[in-house]
């Protein structure tokens, strides 16, 4: 199954990407070039990555004592996407980009992580360069960000550490300054780092000829000590090996060193690592310390980094998505073609039990009831998620080239949506994955079929970039609450307008009235959580919150792809249109009301969990 024709509906019927050539900065493009775009990207998505996803998986990662060997399929397979221009596609002209919408790009790269979403580092590059080209100085931007755009670098973002994952106040790794004129090197001012990073993804492989690592970092204070908490946590350039103010190696190695691999259930194609920065092993002028430059103000690191980390949680989302779709898929077809089992039959003489025709012949499997219902299952999560990813995509558009006040309506609903872009796939597309094994059968636990595999490259979502548990208390405890709760309303008055537009369409009216009532309660949900102004209260159920907060804004994007649906096909005739339909009847019968459960939590603050004393459990 071709997931083009969803893409194409999403990006032009429902969203209309190609709209956007009105403006000014898309001016050269058109529907031809976006498609043209998609067309390169399936196309090395379907031969570059597609054949090798479980050669990556099972030939992971290793140190020979000198260097990381990846199969050669990832050295294929990342030189093909840098050929492509993807890397640096929204990026302007002057720098070697496309200047394509963001949405442009943002599906035209689902083709990749569905084809394989371990192979390469490509988000973690692009976004480490797209934060230099926010918070760098002139010169960080030409020497590090054009040559991670350029392909010829690749990039990293370093937070978490052995003692500190997303605790990050915690963070312990120290920066000094490098000695008499620090502040004056070209590249910015120049510190020396020590300290332990760990789970850096791509930290260390040879698929480029240097690695920018972003580092977080404590500048100490005038006594030697690391300020506590995040208000002393720096931003700081380290590359791999050392280059000069053009760009070039210099041929002296950076006191970086890898430490070892980390082995994970999934996702293995990519390298995680612990690095060392600093412990002496490549000592830099002859002495050690990892040299790094500094990134804006001394002191303000998370909130450079919180520009990368957001574009990676969008990334994240889409990953998942892609994931779930993958098994989708594949299970999809797996129905199709398995025979198993008969079906049941009315009996004879109105008793009620069940009857099934054992000597008539095997059904394929996608006839029988609960597979059709996880099948149904798998397309709700997948779709829509999808749906939710072009969504900010979209708002990142339009935060970039619309009007004044539609550009900052769009900031401020990217804040409100980027904790369940990241969190609402990484849950429901995992689960899509699992009821993908389940319509598999005994098949699906094996690795003879792909579907084990999708669910384990998948479960590292729900940890990455943040935990779910992270995200839901930046949600509640900060989200929906900022600039004085404007992006809760922006958000429920776009729900709004859909509600008023699907509501006069017969087959959508229920729908419609369902998503007002769960919108209501979410609104009451968030007022009785902070009716005590006790956060430890407040948050104490952050993650049902979350859960609830993203099932309605699921159940909103498809009550409206559902209404689109219907605009450009009345009759329901097409089976494309008869599957989003089912889809987002699926989604209000079987989803939305879960919402009940979760929000009655979350409204009596239940102090259940926090209540029970240590040792009970």
């Amino acid at each position: 199954m071709s997931l083009r024709p969803t893409l194409d509906f999403l990006l032009y019927d429902w969203l209309h990407a190609e709209t956007l050539a009105a403006r000014e900065r898309f001016a050269d493009h058109s529907r031809e070039t976006f498609d043209a775009v998609l067309d390169t990207c399936e196309r090395i998505a379907r031969e570059k990555y597609a054949p090798f996803n479980r050669t990556v998986d099972t030939q992971e990662p290793h140190f020979d004592g000198e260097k990381v060997i990846l199969p050669q399929a990832t050295h294929d397979a990342h030189k093909a996407f840098v050929e492509s221009g993807m890397m640096s596609a929204a990026q302007d002209y002057d720098i070697g980009g496309m200047q394509l919408p963001y949405t442009v790009q943002a599906a035209a790269n689902s083709f990749f992580a569905m084809a394989s979403v371990s192979i390469g580092s490509n988000m973690l590059t692009s976004g480490n360069a797209n934060l230099l080209m926010v918070h760098g100085t002139d010169a960080q931007k030409e020497v590090f960000a054009k040559n991670e755009f350029s392909g010829r670098w690749a990039g990293t973002m370093c937070l978490s550490e052995p003692q500190a994952g997303s605790s990050l106040s915690d963070v312990a790794t120290r920066a000094v300054p490098d000695g008499d004129g620090f502040q004056d090197d070209p590249l910015g001012p120049r510190y020396r780092l020590t300290g332990n990073k760990m789970w850096i993804s791509s930290g260390d492989h040879e698929l480029t000829e240097n690695i920018v690592h972003i580092v977080l970092a404590k500048i100490p204070d005038e006594n030697g000590k690391l300020v506590p908490g995040t208000r002393g946590i720096s931003l700081f350039i380290v590359p791999k090996r050392m280059v000069d103010t053009q760009g070039e190696l210099t041929g002296e190695r950076n006191d970086v060193a890898l430490a070892g691999l980390n082995h994970k259930l999934g996702w293995r194609g990519t390298t995680n690592t612990l690095l060392n920065f600093g412990e002496g092993k490549y000592p830099v002028g002859g002495k050690a310390g990892a040299v790094g430059y500094l990134v804006g103000a001394p002191g303000k690191g998370l909130h450079c980094m919180f520009h990368m980390m957001n574009e990676a949680r969008i990334g994240v989302g889409t990953a998942a998505t892609m994931l779930g779709m993958a098994g989708y898929y594949a299970s999809l077809d797996y129905a199709k073609s398995r025979p198993q089992g008969r079906l049941v039959k009315k009996p004879e003489g109105g008793e009620a039990k069940v009857v099934k025709d054992s000597a008539g012949p095997q059904v394929r499997i996608i006839e029988h009831a609960d597979v059709r219902r996880m099948l149904l299952a798998q397309k709700a999560y997948c779709e829509g998620a999808l749906a939710l990813e072009l969504y900010c995509a979209r708002l990142v558009d339009e935060q970039k080239t619309g009007s004044e006040q539609a550009a900052d309506d769009a900031r401020l609903l990217l804040e409100v949506l980027t904790p369940i872009a990241k969190s609402w796939p990484s849950e429901w597309c995992l689960e899509a994955n699992s009821l993908a094994i389940q319509v598999h059968g005994g098949y699906g636990y094996t690795r003879d079929f792909p579907v084990e595999q999708y669910w384990r490259d998948n479960r590292l979502n729900m940890i990455h970039e943040g935990t779910h548990g992270i995200q839901a208390a930046d949600l509640l405890g900060r989200k929906v609450l900022m600039e004085k709760g404007r992006g809760l309303q922006l958000l429920a008055g776009r729900m709004t307008e859909t509600i008023g537009r699907a509501a006069k369409a017969p087959a959508l009216a229920a729908h419609a009235k369902a998503l007002g009532e769960a919108l209501q309660r979410v609104g009451s949900a968030t007022e009785a959580a902070w009716s005590t102004g006790d956060p430890a209260e407040a948050l104490v159920n952050a993650v049902p919150y979350m859960q609830a907060f993203g099932h309605t804004v699921l159940a909103w994007l498809w009550l409206d792809v559902a209404q689109r649906a219907l605009e450009l096909d009345p009759a329901q005739a097409a089976p494309a249109t008869a599957g989003k339909m089912a889809a987002a009847r699926y989604f209000f019968h079987y989803e939305l009301p879960k919402n009940g459960a979760w929000l009655n939590v979350v409204e009596s603050r239940d102090p259940t969990c926090t209540a029970l004393p240590e040792e009970a459990f």
